[in-house]
């Protein structure tokens, strides 16, 4: 085919990070052709309270206000019942929790969820989404280490989910065949995100390439064929959540004895062709829709309406022959970033005259 249209896509785990970074990067949003974004909560200091979510989000309406900001909490002792409640009423749509420092800003994070019990409740009560990034903390006496810790941590998600079975939990940015699995095993209630860069990557991939390395780590290529087969299969549990996690370049590309690179593969600007390109490689073209748009919106209960038809945004992607060379980088002021897959070509890309974004 030579185009496809794909009705408001959504990216629903994205980071847009602070200050004059931001500047730079939410603009990439659209620019990738997506008009909503589920903001992380990771930031320094982290958004812990409903005050600093609301400031965090006209903070970017200021830059970008062609965008829906789903706003999320990071979940720590500040995160009390009550908070919850006030969030509820605030417009805040979900609670992240990442385990103490297991990836990009979360030294704060936990280390025992029986303490957020209450929590839990309260959050089930008024039906925000708790997102668990899905790994545990490296180990050598347990022999726990980024290629295991995501399979070590799904006992978390299981009991979390018998013990609120109405608590909607999203299992995000999945690497493994076993956290698939766990997915499919889990009741209704129970999602997963996956990432444009985790259905290309495998561990060969960022072994030794600083600019493939996130957390979690891409993992076997059996793992990598088990995210390729639940997205052909149109399983509306899982859907697009980019975790776009952008690096001023030269922390991406310098490492030394004392300091790793940074983690985290930035996709935003090239996001929807870029997963039309990766889906039609493996014969899922025709799931685009679903995976990028219609599954994760029903899941977070932003459906679209039929009276409102008329004003969805509408993206149309067209098919290069000969493949469009993925742009070297962006920059904004001293501010630069440089794109996944930077100097490949990629079959797609967004017909503007065609797009309405």
């Amino acid at each position: 085919m030579a185009s496809i249209t794909v009705k408001a896509p959504a990216d629903f785990h994205v980071h847009l990070r602070q200050g004059g970074f931001s500047k730079l990067l939410a603009p990439h949003v659209r620019k990738g052709g997506f008009t909503l974004a589920y903001v992380m909560p990771n930031l320094k200091p982290p958004v812990t309270t409903t005050e600093q979510a609301l400031a965090y989000k006209a903070e970017l309406q200021k830059i970008e206000p062609n965008v829906e900001y789903l706003m999320t909490l990071y979940l720590s002792p500040d995160l009390t019942p009550d908070e919850v409640r006030k969030a509820k009423k605030a417009g805040i749509v979900g609670v992240k929790s990442y385990p103490r420092g297991v990836t990009t800003n979360s030294d704060g994070g936990i280390e025992s969820y029986e303490v957020y019990y209450p929590t839990f409740e309260a959050m089930e009560q008024e039906d925000l989404v708790l997102n668990l990034h899905g790994e545990i903390p490296s180990d050598a006496g347990t022999n726990v280490c980024v290629l295991n810790a995501e399979p070590a941590f799904l006992p978390h998600l299981r009991k979390i989910h018998e013990r609120f079975p109405k608590l909607r939990i999203v299992l995000e940015h999945a690497t493994t065949r076993a956290a698939v699995e766990a997915v499919k095993a889990c009741g209704p209630t129970v999602a997963c995100t996956i990432t444009a860069h985790h259905i290309a990557l495998t561990v060969d991939d960022w072994a030794g390439q600083a600019w493939n390395f996130c957390k979690p780590v891409a993992k076997y290529p059996d793992d990598r064929q088990a995210l390729r087969e639940i997205i052909k299969s149109g399983h509306p549990r899982f859907f697009l959540g980019s975790d776009s996690a952008p690096h001023p370049a030269h922390t991406k590309s310098t490492a030394t004895p004392a300091q790793s690179c940074a983690a985290g593969v930035y996709t935003s600007p090239i996001l929807l062709p870029l997963v039309a390109h990766l889906l039609e490689s493996f014969g899922a073209l025709d799931r685009l829709e679903g995976f990028v748009s219609t599954f994760g919106r029903s899941f977070y209960k932003r459906e679209l309406h039929e009276d409102n038809a008329a004003q969805v945004p509408t993206v149309v992607l067209k098919r290069v022959e000969g493949g469009e060379l993925i742009k070297e980088g962006w920059t904004e002021g001293e501010q630069e970033v440089i794109p996944f897959w930077s100097g490949k070509k990629i079959d797609w890309v967004i017909d503007e005259e065609k797009s309405i974004i």
